[in-house]
């Protein structure tokens, strides 16, 4: 199925389409609870938090609308989708970021005995992720952390070995973290062979949970300006991205929405009129 036959499908009213993907309309409570209930029956599938960066380029690169097809959950990670939502009439109640899921999600697994799984991360990191999720949630059970090495995606043996290391931990929640889209092709890949699992497409979030990046206050994450504290934190890796790329992305998206906002009332009332008459 292509990608727009996938925006197609998923649009509904739990559906909202913002820059061209289907938003899953859940609160970030109500994603953990659905994972933790599909889990209990052994049902798996994917989480796909989505921000600015990630629908900049799922607009351009074909080969990750691809990638993503398999996402059960599509859900706006960045304030300015729920903005955009909001304007085209379709709004999602809130941000879901892979950054909060993986306390969140992990909180709700150790109250139900669910187990998970950390893949990810610089050499160590996500060894402290597991360290400090244990010691923040008692009963958590981990059972596996990975690193895989630079380049892993490029060869068949060191996929193959991560598939062969997961599925003898046989994880209930996967938190892989990778970054965009490396991490998506590798879940892509992983699903089919472990069915029973949840994904979680987490990107910086296992550093966050070790300690090893500080996460945004809460007020800039509210207000939309996270990437502004990130950006302070790693200026030479993610100046470029951010205000490049992902900053005029934001400007023509929220601007697209107010223009589609404008030409539906001028519709309505331009309907109105000619009934009225």
């Amino acid at each position: 199925m292509s990608f727009a036959a996938t925006v197609a499908d998923k649009s509904s009213a739990a559906h909202a389409a913002v820059g061209g993907v289907p938003l899953d309309r859940r609160t970030e409570a109500q994603v953990v609870r659905h994972l933790i209930e599909q889990s209990k029956k052994s049902e798996g599938g994917w989480v796909l938090p989505v921000n600015v960066d990630v629908c900049r380029q799922l607009r351009v690169d074909a080969s990750a609308r691809t990638a993503i097809e398999p996402a059960t959950l599509i859900v706006p990670d960045g304030m300015p989708l729920v903005w955009a939502s909001r304007l085209l009439g379709q709004p999602v109640p809130e941000r879901v970021a892979g950054s909060a899921l993986i306390f969140s999600l992990s909180q709700a697994a150790a109250a139900a005995g669910r187990s998970i799984y950390l893949l990810g991360g610089a050499p160590g990191v996500a060894d402290a992720a597991a360290e400090r999720l244990s010691q923040q949630f008692t009963g958590l059970k981990i059972v596996g952390t990975d690193c895989p090495p630079f380049g892993f995606e490029r060869s068949a043996t060191e996929v193959e070995a991560i598939r062969d290391r997961l599925l003898q931990a046989s994880p209930d929640v996967v938190y892989v973290g990778l970054g965009f889209p490396k991490q998506e092709r590798l879940i892509a890949s992983l699903i089919p062979v472990l069915p029973t699992a949840w994904f979680i497409s987490c990107g910086a979030a296992i550093g966050f949970a070790a300690g090893a990046q500080s996460r945004a206050p809460e007020w800039m994450r509210r207000s939309g300006l996270e990437w502004m504290h990130r950006l302070a934190s790693e200026p030479r890796r993610l100046a470029k991205r951010y205000l490049v790329h992902d900053l005029p992305f934001a400007v023509r998206l929220l601007t697209g929405a107010c223009m589609t906002r404008v030409a539906r009332a001028m519709k309505s009332r331009a309907n109105s009129r000619r009934n009225e008459g």
